[in-house]
């Protein structure tokens, strides 16, 4: 999820609360298993999986949450998005599907989109870093659009050249260092998350 030279928002790809109050250990099995078969390379097999325990189970957040990151590993931006709007419906006070919208919005450039699913995230949960950041890297891109709207309207005016330059060079900076520390094997967790509600 790129755009131009920005680097891509981090997408929150765990529900450990909701998974410790909702889903009993009996069923932990699952998660783990879809989890795996994620973290293996193995998205297909890995939304087979989710999708035939939804079936029995059609009201797990978890799991649905879990569907909507593998639907986005795979790149199927459209499903994704029908998968963590749904979820934004029928649980509106977890913020995680939220930021995940707002990473998806960003990644094609509805950066308005994006920065209103990130308010609402963080209106539910304030202490929400993750999605604190996302928000500060959106206002940073719809900054960078304003600076080259500013410069077709006035290619003079000396002053906007270096604050777009300063925008990204920051975004390139990121995604250097993400790339640094990305693992050899796709990981399911690519920002902890933690405990994002009180």
């Amino acid at each position: 999820m790129k755009h131009a030279a920005f680097s891509r928002l981090s997408i929150a790809f765990a529900l450990p609360l909701l998974f410790s109050l909702w889903a009993p250990a009996a069923y932990a099995n699952d998660y783990d298993e879809v989890n795996l078969l994620l973290r293996q390379g193995k998205p297909t097999e890995a939304l087979a999986k989710a999708d035939t325990y939804i079936a029995g189970k059609p009201r797990d957040p978890q799991m649905r949450f879990l569907r909507g990151v593998i639907l986005t590993e795979q790149n199927k931006q459209a499903d994704a998005i029908a998968a963590f709007t749904q979820l934004t419906q029928d649980f509106p006070e977890l913020s995680e599907p939220y930021n995940n919208l707002a990473a998806l919005y960003a990644s094609q450039s509805k950066f308005d989109q994006a920065r209103a699913a990130l308010e609402q995230a963080i209106k539910l949960n304030p202490n929400y870093a993750t999605a604190h950041e996302n928000l500060g890297d959106v206002y940073a891109r719809l900054a960078a659009q304003e600076y080259v709207r500013a410069q077709q309207f006035a290619s003079t005016n000396a002053s906007v050249a270096p604050k777009l330059s300063l925008i990204r060079q920051i975004f390139t900076s990121k995604a250097e260092a993400e790339a640094a520390a990305l693992p050899a094997a796709p990981a399911v967790i690519r920002k902890p998350v933690g405990r994002t509600s009180k």
